[in-house]
């Protein structure tokens, strides 16, 4: 089993995260794409992949959430420079987590735009797959990924939450569309229904922990002991038995299919850092 897209270096897993990775190891999990979202947490990111070789795949981006003038000017306003820097440096990583949020309050739309097209640019330039989030702005970006370059790798289109009649061509367009447990919720019938239109052939899954979790009743390992737990690496299983049930197509069959769209997409994408 492979994790598309998570969130390892989150101060949240921080106090355990060895045990957490062992509980993984365990479940038969045997890599996972470790998403940053800015220069913050970029060294973190690159210090797990190097420690976990065999694990991690690290991936570096700037958030949507992260792309406010006040944010990049006061605390990383070279940040371009230091992704391209991480790129050059460590040719096997991807890109991501980076897109479009007009979701979130007071969303500098401009600017994230400018942000994601930048990192685009970047994943065409150098051929490296980008993952993707997207909070209503399906129409930005669609049209964004209808006229500048795309890598040839494929996007990954990280929590798919748009609707079943953009899936044709967003497939057309070279996406790939990444399941988490939280759409086992049964309130979201409409995204599990998008997910049945999706070809096999581009269909990932994650945990994207510690977020994104399942349905309570599902859970098998939790993170925490608040009321609202947060999402455990190893609940990967249950998210791809979720999806099974949803596309009723057998669990084994989906595990192949999953495994070899995960290392079609990042199939050069290796766990060599550079020194």
């Amino acid at each position: 089993m492979q994790d598309a897209h998570i969130h390892l270096q989150d101060p949240r897993l921080e106090d355990s995260l060895e045990e957490y990775i062992q509980q993984a190891h365990e479940l038969g999990i045997q890599r996972c794409v470790v998403n940053g979202t800015s220069p913050e947490d970029w060294p973190r990111v690159e210090e797990l992949a190097r420690k976990y070789p065999e694990f991690i795949l690290p991936a570096y981006g700037l958030h949507p959430w992260k792309a406010t003038h006040t944010q990049i000017q006061n605390h990383y306003p070279d940040w371009a420079e230091q992704l391209e820097e991480l790129l050059l440096n460590n040719p096997h990583s991807s890109i991501g987590e980076c897109g479009l949020d007009r979701w979130i309050k007071g969303y500098e739309f401009d600017l994230q735009q400018e942000v994601f097209e930048l990192q685009l640019d970047l994943a065409h330039q150098y051929n490296r797959p980008i993952s993707v989030h997207c909070l209503r702005a399906w129409g930005h970006l669609l049209d964004t990924l209808r006229t500048q370059p795309k890598p040839h790798r494929g996007i990954v289109l990280h929590s798919y939450g748009g609707s079943k009649e953009l899936v044709p061509e967003l497939v057309s367009l070279g996406c790939y569309f990444s399941f988490s447990g939280y759409f086992l919720h049964p309130r979201k019938q409409k995204v599990q229904e998008a997910y049945q239109k999706v070809p096999l052939e581009r269909l990932l899954v994650e945990t994207d922990a510690p977020d994104m979790t399942p349905p309570e009743s599902l859970v098998v390992h939790t993170v925490g002991i608040n009321a609202l737990p947060n999402n455990h690496p190893a609940n990967l299983l249950v998210n791809i038995q979720g999806l099974s049930r949803i596309l009723k197509t057998p669990e084994n069959s989906l595990h192949q299919r999953l495994e070899e769209n995960f290392y079609n997409v990042f199939a050069l994408v290796t766990n060599t850092i550079t020194n």
